[in-house]
């Protein structure tokens, strides 16, 4: 499953043709809608928007531009995500492509994280990945920001 965004939406084309799969868009795995910053830089957001901006940077929820809160863009996510691992048979993987921002917000609700450190995991790279699965206890995360397939690690949940 994809963004309907189009760098989405191309680098899910690119991975159907390495496998054979169909992608479903949806638009819940959009970026985050940040209203009146979208297309600026963190300068002129700065400059045009000091106190919110400085919010964001304290980690503070806020809707940027009068956008999304993070919370939002979470729930939007994990609930498509939650939806389509329904529908995956019982050794199924789902490929979700989305947006850095998205993604980040979305690992730290499923793996349970208070929204406050969800900005610990760090940037995701630009077709880079990250893997979750099952743990003893929900989610677990595997793997962030990967480049290479991930290797099995035996620890105390195995």
């Amino acid at each position: 499953m994809a963004s309907d965004l189009r760098r989405a939406v191309d680098t899910a084309a690119e991975l159907t043709r390495l496998v054979d799969v169909s992608v479903t868009l949806d638009p819940a795995l959009r970026e985050t809608y940040a209203g009146d910053w979208q297309g600026l830089t963190n300068s002129e957001i700065e400059a045009r928007f000091p106190e919110q901006f400085a919010m964001w940077r304290r980690g503070e929820p806020v809707r940027r531009g009068g956008g999304e809160l993070e919370s939002e863009v979470a729930d939007r996510m994990a609930t498509a995500i939650a939806l389509a691992v329904e529908k995956l048979p019982d050794d199924g993987t789902l490929v979700v492509v989305s947006h850095g921002g998205a993604i980040r917000c979305a690992i730290g609700a499923l793996i349970g994280l208070p929204r406050e450190t969800w900005g610990s995991l760090g940037a995701l790279s630009n077709c880079c990945w990250s893997v979750l699965g099952p743990g003893a206890r929900g989610w677990r995360l595997l793997e962030h920001n990967a480049g290479t397939l991930p290797e099995p690690v035996i620890g105390d949940d195995d």
